[in-house]
């Protein structure tokens, strides 16, 4: 039951769009109009531009340490349990119900739930992230090496706890049917690169 609880509180937290507010009370714009129409950091900051954008990653992110840390106490500090609210909030982010399920894609905030489970697990994952995207200028393939090499951190992080590897691999799972789109273009060829900008 409290498995139940954690992944509905996740998810109502999850619906907390930054990409959208920001855009709404900033720009005056709906994001989901411009750019590739996705309510994420990556568009925000193509969108709207690196403060914005940035902003944006920071409230993503913050959304899964958020309900995490309530469902933690609220279990009584049960990382096993906290978990599924952080998938919760992924669920959200991604299919928000007060945006007619058209949402972003959820990167910022498994990396923010990735943190919270483990900082150490957070820490390389963040560096090994910025590696790459430095080095190839494409954000989605940084976002699927962080889904795949996710179960592969909490293992070593977590290894006795066989339930949140699982929740790791679903995890993984929905950030790669989100970049379904994105891994066709880069077979393709002509996936944006980091820095090109859309106009509002």
């Amino acid at each position: 039951m409290l498995r139940i609880v954690a992944v509905i509180l996740g998810y109502f937290i999850g619906c907390i769009n930054f990409a959208y507010l920001i855009g709404h009370f900033k720009e005056h714009i709906d994001i989901r109009e411009y750019g590739s129409k996705n309510s994420g950091t990556t568009n925000a900051i193509r969108v709207m531009g690196w403060k914005l954008g940035g902003l944006t990653f920071v409230g993503d992110l913050l959304k899964s340490v958020v309900a995490y840390y309530i469902m933690y106490q609220w279990a009584g500090q049960s990382a096993t349990v906290a978990i599924y609210a952080g998938l919760g909030v992924i669920l959200g982010h991604n299919w928000p119900v007060f945006l007619k399920f058209k949402g972003g894609k959820g990167i910022a905030s498994t990396l923010g739930l990735i943190y919270a489970v483990d900082f150490r697990a957070g820490i390389i994952m963040m560096l090994i992230m910025a590696l790459i995207i430095f080095l190839t200028k494409y954000v989605s393939v940084g976002s699927l090496f962080m889904a795949v090499f996710m179960p592969v951190l909490f293992y070593l992080f977590q290894a006795i706890n066989i339930e949140i590897l699982m929740v790791s691999l679903i995890l993984m799972l929905l950030a790669i049917y989100q970049h379904r789109a994105n891994i066709r273009r880069l077979m393709n060829g002509n996936e944006n690169k980091l820095g090109q900008k859309s106009k509002k």
